[in-house]
């Protein structure tokens, strides 16, 4: 008890020292962080506290690559930390962490994290459902348990920049040299507290091009079935982050290698059966791949539209067959896809409402007499769905002669664009245009003019 009591006010960690490793053997140099994680360690120190940067902001400055963001891990608490920082505020209920501003960048502050599940006192906020999930584990700690507590060992180093040492407690920089991704922990343990960890690792193999250790690996498939019980927009963020990393492709094919997709997108494996389906998505995906990589912006709602394409397609046809209406038995299709797949991802209704833009419009792309392309031309989706045509082509499902001619009538002229017009089918009906207002049947009660 008074060696417990000792620990927690003296923040001592019981296991061993970190191994220490100089600016001269990693090679990054405090010049290669972030003004604003540079400031948040400058002001924090200069208060007399612990103060480091830590997770894949390190892991990627010594592979050599370029952070998107810094975290910051201190032992100062959440309050202390917004005390000291004028231009920052608290985030979170349960575990609170702070958020600086610096221009357009934010640097994330959070306070060391630990858990002893054998103290009692610890126990009372630790909670886990039947599964062993963690629901809520909201102890503060030391340093030495803020990094056990972190889910690879590549992402448990700890960057002083006041001295640019690197200090590593579960040999992640022997990882980085393997170029190997490992859980710390039992991997079983870890997976069930948070099933989230099997996508990370896929995600951080792809990424990094790694291969996830033997160990970390051997229970994944197995455990995949606690992907049911993630929430959906967690699932959703996580797969966003795949397909926005610069490597989707990667990432979406060692889904279905490590048998995770029926837990993320459980039409993918149909889709990557089919031919079609999987040139159409693979292009999709290496199409989003070198946008990312060129830092030019990426529209989550067309790639998931072209995820989802061909389960729409196929379900359309059924309809089709089964001798519903072309056009009623597309938006029914959509639904039905959309259904399935919101209930797992919750996809956000601003990118499903974009998604069936870009569906809804494929077919009037054949229509191509009178004044209809005139008025395709003039909607607000048509640039996202005349791409999401021209990839259709590239996989071989629509004629190449459709993309070519509607090349060709967006550039043309007034007079070119008539010329290119093609003649109405026979038989079909021009609809003219109604003049003045229908006269209303006898006895139907006027109607109010809007409110305005």
């Amino acid at each position: 008890m008074i060696k417990r009591f000792i620990r927690r006010v003296l923040r001592i960690g019981p296991g061993t020292e970190p191994e220490r490793i100089p600016v001269a053997t990693h090679g990054v140099h405090r010049e290669r962080l972030s003004y604003g994680a540079r400031k948040v360690c400058e002001v924090l120190a200069s208060h007399g506290h612990e103060v480091y940067v830590v997770g894949g902001a390190v892991r990627d400055l010594m592979l050599g690559l370029a952070p998107k963001d810094f975290d910051v891990a201190t032992d100062a608490t959440p309050e202390e930390v917004h005390r000291h920082l004028r231009r920052s505020r608290l985030i979170g209920r349960r575990f609170r962490i702070v958020h600086a501003v610096f221009h357009d960048e934010v640097v994330e502050v959070s306070t060391y994290r630990g858990s002893n599940p054998g103290d009692a006192e610890e126990a009372r906020d630790r909670v886990v459902d039947e599964h062993g999930r963690l629901l809520r584990d909201n102890v503060w700690g030391n340093r030495e348990q803020d990094a056990a507590r972190r889910d690879f060992t590549v992402n448990a180093l700890y960057y002083d920049p006041a001295t640019e040492t690197v200090l590593d407690y579960h040999r992640g920089v022997r990882d980085l040299k393997r170029r190997c991704l490992r859980i710390i922990g039992d991997p079983r343990t870890r997976f069930r507290e948070d099933p989230m960890r099997m996508l990370r690792a896929v995600r951080l193999a792809a990424k990094l091009e790694f291969q996830i250790d033997p160990k970390t690996r051997a229970p994944i498939r197995e455990m995949a079935a606690l992907m049911k019980n993630v929430p959906a927009a967690r699932l959703f963020d996580e797969m966003l982050k795949m397909l926005l990393s610069g490597h989707a492709g990667a990432c979406l094919h060692r889904l279905r290698s490590e048998g995770l997709h029926h837990g993320v997108l459980p039409l993918l494996d149909v889709i990557l059966e089919q031919p079609l389906g999987e040139k159409f998505v693979d292009l999709a995906l290496a199409q989003t791949d070198a946008r990312v990589r060129a830092d030019k912006p990426v529209s989550p709602a067309f790639l998931f539209a072209a995820l989802l394409w061909h389960e729409v397609l196929a379900a359309w046809r059924a309809r089709a067959g089964r001798g519903e209406h072309s056009l009623p038995a597309l938006h029914a299709a959509m639904d039905e896809v959309l259904d399935l797949q919101t209930d797992k991802l919750a996809i956000p209704r601003r990118l499903t409402a974009t998604m069936k833009e870009i569906w809804s419009l494929q077919p009037r792309f054949e229509q191509r007499s009178g004044k209809r392309p005139f008025g395709l031309l003039m909607h607000p989706r048509f640039r996202a769905a005349y791409d999401f045509l021209v990839l259709r082509v590239e996989s071989g499902e629509a004629p190449a002669e459709l993309a070519t001619w509607w090349q060709r009538f967006v550039a043309g002229s007034p007079a070119e664009r008539a010329e290119l017009l093609l003649p109405a089918a026979p038989g079909e009906r021009k609809r003219r245009r109604r003049r003045g207002r229908r006269k209303a049947p006898a006895g139907t009660p006027p109607v109010a003019a809007p409110q305005t």
